[in-house]
C-alpha cells in the first residue's frame, strides 16, 4: 500500500447503498470498521468535516486505504461490521474486551439419574441449560444452595458410574447416593423436577409443594418422610432469605453504561426466570470521544455475537436506532426481541440495581488503576494545603420529594475509603425537601459526637452542593470549634455534566474549576459519588421499610412481631399479598381468623 491514497477522489467513487467500510493503515492493519445506510454520505462526513476531534484527526491521518462492502440491508451490514470488528479488533473501534465463555448449570438428560454441573462451552451438547451466570462463583453458589435443599448428584458421569460405596456428599446429606442404589429412580426423578423448579425461580411453588408432601406423609404416619420434607422447607426458607427473586419468570438482560474520568463501564446484569444471576463489567476508554450511549450501542451487537439473546433488553442510557437493533436481534434469534429504556415496577428496580453496581464497579476500577497517593497530592496542591490530608469526609442527602431523607457520611484516609467508618443519619423533624435543614442536621449530629467522644477530625470536609451548603458546613464546624477544617462544596457543573464541577473552598473567594483530566478532580468525584451511593442506598432502604410497615400496620391484630413473622415466613410483602387464607394461617402466630382478615384486607385494597 505504498501508493498515495486520495481520500476525496475515493469518496466520490463510493456507492450510496448501505454497507460496511474498513479503514486501513499503510501496513494493512485495520484502524476502524463502521456501517452506514449511505456509504458515500458517511465517508464524506469523515473527510469533509472541519470540526473534527483530535483523536479523529489522528485516525484520518493514518488512513492509507478503505475497503467497502455493499450489503442488501442495514441488518446485514450490522452483522458484517461486528464480525469484522471481532476478527480484526481495529484500534479505533469500541471493543468488547472479554473472550470468556459464560458459565451455565447443565442438567444431563437421557439418564436414570441425571446430574447437575457447572458447564462452559457450546450449548449444542445434549442437556438442559440454566443461565448464563455472571461468573463461575455465582453458578457454584447456586449449585451449593440446591444441594442444601435437594440432594441431587453433582459429580461427573465417569465418577458416578464407578462408585462402589457412597461418597462424602452422602454423609453430609448433600446427595442421595443414586450411584449405589440408595434411592429409587422415581424418587430421584421427583428431586430432579424440584431442582428444575428452583432453577426456574419457582421457589414459592416448590415450598407449597413440599408442604403438601409433608402433610400427606404425616397423614400416612410416615414421619420420617414428613421430617425430611420439613427439613427441605427450612433449608429453602434460609436460601430465600439471602436471595432476591422478582416473582416473575422474566428473561432479561439489563445494560447500563456509566462514565467517570474518560472511562466508561458497561455493565450487563442477567435476569433468568426472575432471578438475578449476577453482573459482568466491561471497561472502555474514550476512543473517538464517544458518548456513553454510543459506547453502549457498539457493545450490544458484539456481546450477542457469542451469547444467547433473551426476549427483553433494558438499556440505559437510550441508544439511537434501538428499533433497528431490535429487528436485527429478532432475526438472529428467530423470535421477537424488545429493547426498552423507560421501565417501571420490578424492571425499574433491576435498572436501579444495575446502575448502582456499575457505578460502584467503575469507582473500584478507577481506584485500583490510578495512584491514590498521586491524586491526594494533586488535591492538596490544588487546595493550597500543607502536606497530604490524613482524613477526608463527605456528606450527601438523598430523598424522594422529601420522603424518607437520609444523610450519609463517607470517610477516606491516606489508603482510600474506610467503609467501617461510614455513617448514615435518618433525618427527622425537617420540612420535606429542605436540603439545607437536612444537611445541617446530619453535620450537627456527626460533629457533636466527634467532639463529645474526641474522635478524629477530618482535614477536609466535602459536602454535595453549592454556596448554601458550604456556608452551613462552615457554620456548624464553627459551632463545635472546628473552624480549621477545610470545607469544600462540590457543585454540579453546567447541564450537570461530570467534569465541570465547581468547588467552593474555605478561604477562596471564587469557585475553583479543575481540568477534566485532573487527578484531583477524579478523586473529588470518587468521594462525592461514594457519598451519593451510600446515601441513596440508605434512603431506599428506609423508604421501602416505611412503606412496608405502613401497609401491614393498617391491619388490626398485626403488630411488630407478627409483621416480622409474616415477612420471614413468606419472604416478602408481595408473597404475603398473594397468599391464600390457608397458607397465611400456616405462618407462626397467625390464626385462621387473622389470616382471613389479612386476605380480605389485601383483596379490598
Amino acid at each position: 500500500m505504498s501508493r498515495e491514497f486520495d481520500q476525496r477522489t475515493f469518496v466520490k467513487s463510493v456507492s450510496s447503498l448501505p454497507g460496511v467500510y474498513a479503514m486501513l493503515d499503510h501496513e494493512g492493519r485495520y484502524l476502524y470498521v463502521g456501517k452506514a445506510s449511505n456509504l458515500r454520505k458517511r465517508l464524506r462526513s469523515y473527510f469533509g468535516a472541519t470540526d473534527r476531534s483530535t483523536r479523529l484527526k489522528r485516525m484520518i491521518s493514518q488512513v492509507a486505504d478503505i475497503q467497502v462492502h455493499i450489503t442488501n440491508t442495514e441488518s446485514e451490514a450490522l452483522l458484517l461490521e461486528n464480525n469484522l470488528i471481532k476478527a480484526h479488533r481495529p484500534h479505533y473501534n469500541i471493543l468488547l474486551r472479554d473472550d470468556k465463555s459464560y458459565p451455565y448449570i447443565r442438567l444431563t438428560l437421557n439418564q436414570d439419574f441425571p446430574g447437575l454441573s457447572l458447564y462452559r462451552g457450546s450449548l449444542k451438547q445434549p442437556g438442559r441449560y440454566f443461565g448464563p451466570f455472571s461468573n463461575a462463583g455465582a453458578a457454584r453458589e447456586t449449585l451449593s444452595q440446591i444441594q442444601k435443599i435437594i440432594p441431587v448428584r453433582q459429580c461427573q458421569d465417569s465418577y458416578f458410574r464407578n462408585r462402589s460405596r457412597p461418597c462424602l456428599q452422602y454423609q453430609i446429606k448433600r446427595c442421595s447416593a443414586p450411584c449405589v442404589g440408595l434411592v429409587e429412580s422415581q424418587s430421584y426423578s421427583s428431586d430432579i423436577q424440584d431442582s428444575i423448579m428452583l432453577l426456574e425461580g419457582k421457589s414459592e411453588k416448590l415450598a407449597r409443594l413440599l408442604q403438601d408432601r409433608m402433610h400427606e406423609s404425616a397423614g400416612k404416619l410416615d414421619y420420617e418422610s414428613a421430617g425430611r420434607y420439613r427439613d427441605r422447607i427450612s433449608a429453602l426458607r434460609r436460601v430465600q432469605e439471602t436471595q432476591y427473586v422478582s416473582g416473575r419468570a422474566n428473561n432479561t438482560d439489563v445494560f447500563v453504561a456509566v462514565r467517570e474520568a474518560h472511562l466508561t463501564c458497561v455493565s450487563v446484569m442477567s435476569i433468568r426466570n426472575g432471578q438475578n444471576l449476577g453482573s459482568r463489567h466491561f471497561f472502555q476508554s474514550a476512543v473517538l470521544d464517544e458518548t456513553t450511549s454510543q459506547v453502549l450501542k457498539a457493545i450490544l451487537p458484539q456481546y450477542y455475537l457469542s451469547n444467547p439473546i433473551p426476549p427483553e433488553l433494558i438499556v440505559s442510557p437510550a441508544v439511537s436506532g434501538a428499533s433497528k437493533l431490535a429487528d436485527f436481534f429478532s432475526k438472529r434469534a428467530e423470535r421477537k426481541i424488545y429493547i426498552k429504556t423507560r421501565v417501571r415496577d420490578f424492571r425499574a428496580q433491576w435498572l436501579q440495581l444495575a446502575e448502582l453496581n456499575a457505578t460502584e464497579r467503575l469507582a473500584r476500577h478507577l481506584a485500583s488503576r490510578e495512584s491514590y497517593t498521586d491524586r491526594l497530592k494533586d488535591l492538596s496542591q490544588r487546595l493550597g494545603l500543607e502536606g497530604l490530608p490524613m482524613r477526608l469526609e463527605c456528606f450527601d442527602i438523598s430523598h424522594s420529594s422529601g420522603e424518607a431523607p437520609v444523610g450519609s457520611c463517607v470517610v477516606f484516609d491516606q489508603e482510600g475509603p474506610v467503609p467501617s467508618q461510614y455513617r448514615r443519619f435518618n433525618i427527622r423533624d425537617v420540612t420535606p425537601g429542605d436540603d439545607y435543614g437536612a444537611i445541617r442536621q446530619a453535620l450537627e449530629r456527626r460533629y457533636r459526637r466527634v467532639t463529645e467522644t474526641e474522635q478524629v477530625v477530618p482535614d477536609i470536609l466535602f459536602v454535595d452542593g453549592g454556596k448554601g451548603q458550604h456556608a452551613i458546613a462552615e457554620a456548624v464546624l464553627n459551632e463545635f470549634l472546628l473552624g480549621d477544617v477545610t470545607v469544600v462544596a462540590v457543585a454540579k457543573g453546567a447541564d450537570r455534566n461530570a467534569g465541570r464541577e465547581r468547588l467552593y473552598v474555605s478561604g477562596v473567594v471564587r469557585a475553583l474549576t479543575l481540568p477534566r483530566t485532573s487527578t484531583a478532580l477524579h478523586l473529588v468525584q470518587q468521594i462525592r459519588d461514594e457519598a451519593h451511593r451510600f446515601a441513596i442506598t440508605g434512603h431506599r432502604l428506609r423508604r421501602s421499610r416505611a412503606r412496608l410497615n405502613s401497609v401491614l400496620q393498617d391491619i388490626p391484630g398485626i403488630g411488630a412481631t407478627r409483621r416480622q413473622s409474616l415477612l420471614h415466613h413468606f419472604g416478602g410483602l408481595q408473597q404475603v399479598q398473594r397468599a391464600p387464607v390457608e397458607d397465611l394461617s400456616k405462618a407462626p402466630g397467625i390464626s385462621v381468623s387473622l389470616a382471613e382478615r389479612i386476605y380480605h384486607y389485601f383483596k379490598q385494597n
